[in-house]
């Protein structure tokens, strides 16, 4: 696998070894006392290293926001690190963080582009890259800087790694909101369904021929369009059940692509 290198990995890399065990010491508590809810101040590298007697396997999720090397100063620290001090600095937190994952965790990193994809060839080497599981977009502006110098950028992103290759997100539960998209119209035994529009916009190479419905007419995609699946997989579905061949020629037919899971 390829791994990044920079001045100073070596040491970086062995940094863990060094940080000595230190003890949590309780100064004050808030709330339940019997709440296993904790509150650290100090050196984030010692708390990790100090967490892990009482958390190595144990964490489920873990949701870090660290420095993004924009160049900038803030109260509490200083955000413009050499890009090898700021991998140096990253490296063996990273470590501890997956030494405290649950085998079943995982760990969302927030990140901007500045030091983005450097990142991910840190953490592919750290929780190994089948571990990845995906870069996820969040926006950070809801309207354009007419100032930006050259792109108003609206977004940063998210890196999340499972500690197991088999980790899977639990889902939320199905609001009724959600259920109310779905109906069953003509009383499918398969219970409610969501309509989809079986054309695509993009060219398809199986995309492009009519069909004939029950009723003797024929269908085609409209033009400029394209059936989104091939002509066997569209009979294929037909014998399903999962094809809506409509009354009128405003919407001829469309496809039952889903159907709500409870």
């Amino acid at each position: 696998m390829p791994q990044l290198t920079w001045l100073g990995d070596a040491e970086a890399k062995r940094a863990v070894r060094r940080v000595s065990y230190r003890l949590l010491e309780t100064q004050s508590v808030h709330g339940d006392p019997d709440a296993d809810n904790w509150l650290i101040q100090g050196d984030n590298l010692e708390a990790l290293k100090a967490l892990l007697p009482f958390c190595a396997g144990r964490v489920k999720c873990i949701f870090i926001d660290p420095p993004y090397n924009t160049k900038s100063a803030f109260e509490h620290y200083d955000d413009n690190l050499e890009h090898s001090q700021w991998l140096s600095m990253i490296y063996p937190r990273l470590e501890l963080l997956r030494d405290l994952l649950a085998e079943d965790g995982s760990i969302w990193v927030t990140i901007d582009d500045n030091e983005g994809h450097y990142l991910k060839v840190v953490m592919d080497e750290v929780f190994g890259r089948r571990n990845f599981v995906a870069s996820l977009i969040w926006e950070k502006a809801d309207s354009p800087r007419n100032s930006a110098r050259q792109f108003s950028v609206d977004h940063d992103y998210i890196y999340v790694y499972s500690k197991n290759s088999e980790w899977t997100p639990i889902k939320l539960p199905r609001s009724e909101e959600a259920n109310s998209i779905y109906s069953n119209p003509d009383n499918d035994e398969r219970g409610p369904w969501l309509p989809g529009d079986p054309y695509a916009n993009k060219p398809y190479s199986k995309g492009q021929y009519s069909i004939t419905g029950p009723t003797g007419r024929t269908f085609a995609p409209p033009p400029g369009r394209y059936w989104r699946i091939s002509e066997d997989r569209l009979r294929e579905l037909d014998s399903e059940g999962r094809i809506w061949w409509g009354p009128t020629i405003v919407q001829p037919l469309f496809c039952k692509f889903s159907w709500r899971v409870s």
